[in-house]
């Protein structure tokens, strides 16, 4: 099967789930997005919550790709932590930017998708703690856990696209300044 014809299928898939909400889309909306026929889109997704699930797969894959180049890029461990941790938060962002069905999208995530958002959650835990670990010490899980909360908790109220990236930042640069000095883990 052509990866590049399931790429197609899936960014056809996510302009009708903005577009339409995710109860309103139908594999034929989808077809005609993608400029195939209903029983082509079929040979590469099963049925719409397929399409979803693999569109998450996606989005996760790209947002954590996203913030292991951030991580690993050399600067203040300020700046990499927010840029990790905003590569999660833009998911959000964009999808209440592109779609009036937002809510109804990430309700519908939380069914379809709940175990692919644990992963994903994991992952950018691990990625935080690994990123903290020289500064954090043995507080790196600890201290990850509370940033990857913080950024969960900022996805709550975007009526503000800005208010929850200055939060972000603010709440980065808050809790390193209250990591010991290097060195100093007791």
């Amino acid at each position: 099967m052509s990866n590049d014809r399931l790429e197609t299928i899936l960014t056809a898939a996510y302009a009708c789930f903005t577009r339409h909400g995710m109860r309103r889309t139908t594999m034929d909306d989808i077809a005609a997005a993608a400029g195939m026929s209903r029983p082509a889109v079929y040979q590469y997704v099963r049925n719409k919550d397929d399409a979803y699930r693999r569109l998450a797969e996606r989005l996760f894959a790209d947002s954590l790709d996203r913030a292991r180049r951030v991580a690993a890029t050399p600067g203040a461990l300020t700046d990499r932590l927010h840029d990790v941790l905003a590569a999660k938060l833009e998911l959000t962002l964009t999808l209440h930017r592109d779609s009036p069905h937002a809510t109804e999208l990430l309700d519908a995530s939380g069914k379809l998708t709940g175990d692919l958002v644990e992963a994903y959650t994991a992952e950018l835990t691990d990625l935080v703690a690994d990123t903290l670990a020289d500064a954090a010490g043995p507080r790196a899980r600890a201290v990850a856990d509370v940033l990857v909360a913080l950024t969960r908790g900022l996805e709550a109220d975007l009526t503000d696209p800005d208010l929850p990236r200055q939060r972000l930042r603010d709440g980065v640069a808050l809790l390193v300044a209250g990591l010991p000095p290097q060195g100093d883990h007791a």
